[in-house]
């Protein structure tokens, strides 16, 4: 997944704006972008998008950002919307990977009851929302194999920590929301699940939204959430690896079988060893994913 773009689940025009954004996912959204009067409303309009929704080849995948388990609306959420099979639930404030456990079971019980396939319902966790959260980052593995990616927050860390400013002038992160990035990403890779980059809320502010998806880009991560359309396209063309990219990977893992797999060869004079042809092997699963 490179781009998943969130919608608020109380508005028909955005969903179907949506639809059309180009975006790898839509993070339907029951949560923040929700008001405490409107969670019903939103339930309403979110399942019935869902079920009208075709199956079509290359439309988004559609996940449902529900709200936080102490918040009380969880089973009321899936109730509204796992009869209409969305592909995945986004979980936000997610704080160990008990969560994730939990929820998977919560999952069970609504796809048994919806008569829908078992385990065929991702889950995708925001893990660094809050403080205990950011510290409990690498609990994931082996909390669910419904996991699918986890992604980071700083607007509620913030609020979570009390952090009057979330970035430096020169809009770089202040360390601990980098803390938070990079606990997010070692968390996903020793889960063995995708790691998304966070929003980044200025979305007129093209240059700079270029150059923190260069950098989450450089760092490891696969992806990016959005939340306007107008971002959609700069995610997809940055995390998607060029036709060089590609044919390098594909050159190397060749040469790798070809010579029986060894622990180390020589391509043009250049050494290389396992950890190049897990990269080569990462590089081509995202590649072939888009």
């Amino acid at each position: 997944m490179r781009s998943a773009l969130f919608v608020p689940g109380d508005s028909e025009k955005k969903l179907a704006k949506g639809l059309e954004s180009g975006a790898d996912a839509l993070f339907i959204d029951l949560e923040d972008s929700v008001a405490l009067d409107n969670k019903e409303a939103a339930r309403t309009i979110t399942a019935q998008f869902l079920k009208d929704t075709e199956p079509l080849k290359g439309r988004p995948e559609l996940f449902v950002r529900i709200n936080a388990f102490d918040t009380g609306f969880v089973e009321k959420d899936l109730a509204a919307v796992i009869p209409f099979a969305p592909e995945g639930i986004v979980l936000p404030k997610s704080e160990h990977g008990k969560d994730v456990t939990r929820l998977d079971a919560l999952l069970r019980v609504d796809e048994v009851r919806a008569d829908i396939e078992d385990s065929s319902i991702k889950i995708i966790a925001i893990i660094t929302e809050t403080a205990i959260g950011t510290l409990n980052a690498g609990t994931y593995n082996r909390s669910s194999k419904r996991l699918n990616a986890v992604s980071w927050g700083a607007e509620d860390l913030s609020a979570d920590i009390g952090a009057i400013r979330r970035r430096n002038d020169d809009g770089s992160y202040r360390d601990i929301f980098r803390f938070a990035r990079v606990q997010t990403l070692l968390g996903a890779i020793a889960a063995g699940v995708e790691p998304l980059d966070t929003v980044y809320p200025d979305f007129k502010d093209e240059s700079g939204f270029q150059h923190e998806c260069m950098e989450a880009m450089y760092d490891g991560f696969t992806g990016k959430m959005a939340i306007h359309p107008a971002q959609v396209p700069i995610i997809n063309e940055i995390f998607t690896p060029s036709d060089e990219e590609i044919e390098r990977a594909q050159s190397i893992v060749d040469t790798f079988e070809a010579a029986g797999n060894p622990g180390v060869l020589a391509v043009n004079g250049e050494m290389l060893d396992r950890p190049h042809l897990r990269k080569a092997e990462k590089l081509l699963a995202r590649a072939f994913r888009v």
